[in-house]
C-alpha cells in the first residue's frame, strides 16, 4: 500500500469520503462538512449521531471567520491558544447545514490545530469536520496504524503521523459568560 498523499486526501474529501490525519491533539477522521454523505458516513463510522456535533478544523482565524462569530473574548482565546488544542463553541456567523454543530443554540465548535499535516490539508481542502479516530466511547487513536487497525478500508487513506499529544482537545463554551469548560483537556484556561 503506497503512502496517502495530501493531494490525495483533497481529492477524497471532495469526492465525500473519509479520511485518516494526524493532529495536534489525537489521530482523527475528516469529512467534508458541507457534504451530507460525507458527514453520515463519519456518524456511522462512529455509531453516534448528529446529536453529538464534530467540531471543525480550520488553517487559521481566517477560516474560522468564515464559520462563527469571533466575539473580542474569543478572539483574545484565539491569539493565545491558536494554533493548538482548544476547541472554542461559538455562535455560528451563518446558517449551517443540519449536521453541523448545535442548531438548537445556533452554535459550532471550531478549532485551529498545530500540526504540519493538518494545515497543509486544511489550506488546500478548507475548513474539515474531524473526530477522533475511535468507535464512540473507545480510547482514540494515537497515529495512523492504530486508526487503520479500528477502520481498515472504512476510511479511504491515512495521511502518516501521530496525534502529537495523544489527548482530545479542551472543549470551551464561549457563548457562555464565563466560558464553560465542555470537556477538559490540554488547554486549562483561567
Amino acid at each position: 500500500m503506497h503512502p496517502f498523499t495530501v493531494l490525495e486526501a483533497v481529492v477524497a474529501l471532495n469526492a465525500a469520503r473519509l479520511v485518516g490525519v494526524p493532529t495536534d491533539t489525537v489521530y482523527g477522521i475528516a469529512a467534508d462538512p458541507w457534504s451530507e454523505s460525507g458527514m453520515n458516513s463519519l456518524f456511522d463510522l462512529k455509531g453516534r449521531g448528529p446529536e453529538h456535533p464534530v467540531a471543525l478544523l480550520v488553517a487559521d482565524l481566517e477560516q474560522a471567520r468564515e464559520l462563527c462569530v469571533i466575539t473580542g473574548r474569543a478572539r483574545t482565546l484565539a491569539k493565545r491558544y491558536w494554533p493548538g488544542p482548544l476547541t472554542m463553541v461559538l455562535e455560528a456567523a451563518r446558517e449551517l447545514p443540519e449536521w453541523i454543530g448545535d442548531q438548537a443554540h445556533g452554535t459550532v465548535g471550531v478549532r485551529v490545530p498545530q500540526h504540519p499535516v493538518a494545515i497543509e490539508l486544511l489550506e488546500r481542502a478548507g475548513t474539515l469536520a474531524v473526530t477522533s479516530a475511535n468507535r464512540s466511547g473507545e480510547e482514540p487513536a494515537l497515529n495512523d496504524r492504530e486508526a487503520r487497525a479500528i477502520f481498515g478500508d472504512a476510511v479511504i487513506g491515512y495521511l502518516a503521523g501521530e496525534g502529537s499529544a495523544g489527548r482530545a482537545s479542551t472543549v470551551l463554551d464561549v457563548t457562555a459568560d464565563p466560558p464553560i469548560v465542555l470537556r477538559p483537556g490540554p488547554v486549562v484556561v483561567d
